[in-house]
């Protein structure tokens, strides 16, 4: 996937500004920076969801996972997965569910399932919905430290069996040593630090991959 000649405004400030970026098919991307550095409108340019100047190419059929659950209140569990998959590829929802721990929870609402839970679920469809790419926008950023690790794990495992490209974006340097190939910091619009990630999967969560530490000194302008 390639982002060329990007920018964005909003009125006179520039929200976004990337002369050339490629990214690697298949590949784990994180996007990290502090609030208004252009993270989530990064994500908007690559999902066609703003008006921006430029062009963005291969980046195919796109999923995405937000921050909140964003599952509608009146369906199932796997109701909700049903949104986003022809009939004839309902019967994988029964096995999706159980890969993210939800097994036998398919007629379980969203009010009946915990905050965890219902995050299972929206990882569960960002995965089933027919994509090239993947974006995420802090998806695990409300959720305890033992329900992020878990749900960190499951989103590599669910990753590895198709390796679409993801990008995604988070404040936590952890989460970005964990499941990125590699991590792009942002400052005012514009990309200051690009990192690779070499450490195989799986990766563990209490002694992460060196990038930890290159993250935080970048991300406090230690690098710059």
């Amino acid at each position: 996937m390639k982002l060329l000649n990007i920018e964005k405004r909003y009125g006179e400030k520039v929200a976004l500004r990337i002369p050339a970026l490629e990214i690697g098919e298949g590949e784990m991307t994180a996007v990290l920076g502090e609030s208004g550095a252009g993270k989530t409108t990064t994500l908007s340019v690559i999902a066609g969801m703003i008006p921006f100047e430029g062009r963005v190419e291969g980046a195919g059929r796109v999923s995405y996972l937000f921050q909140s659950d964003k599952l509608l209140p009146h369906l199932t569990a796997a109701g909700n997965l049903k949104l986003v998959l022809p009939k004839e590829r309902w019967g994988e929802i029964p096995a999706m569910l159980h890969k993210v721990g939800l097994g036998g929870r398919e007629n379980a609402r969203p009010a009946e399932l915990s905050g965890g839970e219902r995050q299972r679920v929206a990882i569960a469809r960002a995965f089933l919905y027919p994509h090239d790419t993947l974006l995420m926008d802090e998806p695990f950023s409300s959720l305890d430290l033992s329900m992020k690790r878990s749900l960190i794990g499951l989103t590599v495992s669910l990753w590895q069996e198709r390796r679409p490209t993801v990008v995604f974006v988070t404040h936590d340097v952890r989460e970005a040593a964990l499941l990125s190939q590699r991590a792009l910091v942002l400052k005012r619009g514009e990309i200051v630090g690009d990192f690779e990630n070499p450490a195989p999967f799986p990766r563990d969560f209490f002694a992460p991959p060196p990038l930890e530490e290159t993250l935080i000194r970048a991300l406090m302008g230690d690098e710059m």
